[in-house]
């Protein structure tokens, strides 16, 4: 099968055409012939040699997938030959098959069609885990999202304007702020002009953040918390050590929380399986309503991976960059 391989750890030039075995479906499995694959912030970090794969997760790159059921292996009865299907990925999606545990495929949601499939699965388990799941996001709460414009960051606006919240969000550009405001959006923070500490605290603080920097915003997010609020932490992409000052968090009686999705385990109530199970019950239905919608940026052929990376690295992406076959 054709892949995209990383021949060495560096830039967007490593990553290039290759071929590999096809994966056959173990039991509990589905094999994917893939239509499309979507590009990560961590798909970056690993090419980089930053983000290695959990231990027995395929090298190839890609965390998430559309396409069509192609076999299903022993004790699968959930899907069929033929169904049109995404899923969350530990690795190998940036290949023409994948072979998936079948509790981390879902049906394509009515109204999406197949390529745009491949926008959701990360971003939908990833939100839905940190919003609902780890924020206990309420109606009427002031939510902060990092990185508005993102893949992440479209999703979760329009999941918050669903749970009835109110939203501020960060970017980098008056279009990205724009579009935010289409998906929900009603507070918008230019990070290049103005303070998202000051403008918060105008609001009353944010009873939950979301946050895809890490350390460069750890302080400047606490200090932005409402009482009581909720910090997540979801990515590093502006580094991994920073100081915190418990004083600040005490008195506001927050909470700081890190989440990983790529490295929870298949099974068990915080496994990769219960996850999207939860958002096939509570999202599916708003992406077929047609409340949450994907966000496809651009697409690329599978032999431009590296084109794509480029892309997405760049900044000016809004929603998700895709690879299709």
């Amino acid at each position: 099968m054709r892949v995209i391989s990383v021949q060495d750890e560096g830039p967007e030039s490593v990553l290039v055409p290759a071929t590999a075995d096809k994966p056959t479906p173990g039991p509990g499995e589905v094999l994917i012939a893939v239509a499309a694959a979507g590009i990560n912030r961590a798909d970056l970090m690993q090419r980089q040699g930053l983000y290695p794969p959990p231990p027995g997760a395929s090298e190839i790159l890609g965390l998430e997938v559309s396409g069509t059921v192609e076999q299903v292996g022993d004790g699968v009865e959930s899907f069929t030959v033929g169904d049109e299907v995404c899923a969350l990925l530990a690795g190998g999606g940036y290949a023409e098959y994948v072979a998936v545990p079948a509790v981390q495929v879902l049906p394509v949601p009515d109204g999406v069609d197949l390529i745009e499939a491949a926008a959701l699965p990360e971003v939908s388990a990833t939100v839905w885990s940190n919003l609902v799941l780890a924020a206990r996001l309420q109606s009427g709460e002031q939510l902060l999202v990092h990185g508005g414009a993102s893949g992440i960051g479209t999703h979760a606006i329009q999941l918050a304007r669903a749970l009835g919240a109110h939203i501020a969000v960060t970017a980098g550009s008056q279009r990205k702020l724009d579009i935010c405001a289409e998906f929900g959006a009603t507070t918008l923070i230019d990070y290049h002009q103005d303070d998202f500490v000051d403008v918060i605290d105008d609001a009353g603080g944010a009873d939950v953040i979301l946050d895809i920097i890490g350390a460069k915003y750890l302080a400047r997010n606490v200090t932005a918390l409402a009482p009581g609020g909720r910090l997540v932490v979801i990515g590093m992409q502006g580094g991994t050590t920073a100081e915190l000052d418990l004083s600040t968090l005490l008195r506001k009686r927050g909470s700081v929380i890190a989440t990983n999705l790529r490295g929870r385990p298949v099974d068990g109530p915080n496994g990769k399986g219960a996850l999207m199970a939860g958002v096939h019950e509570t999202t599916w239905p708003l992406i077929a309503s047609g409340d949450i919608r994907p966000v496809v940026d651009r697409t690329f052929p599978l032999e431009e991976a590296d084109a794509a990376h480029r892309h997405l690295d760049g900044g000016d992406a809004v929603g998700k960059v895709l690879l299709t076959l």
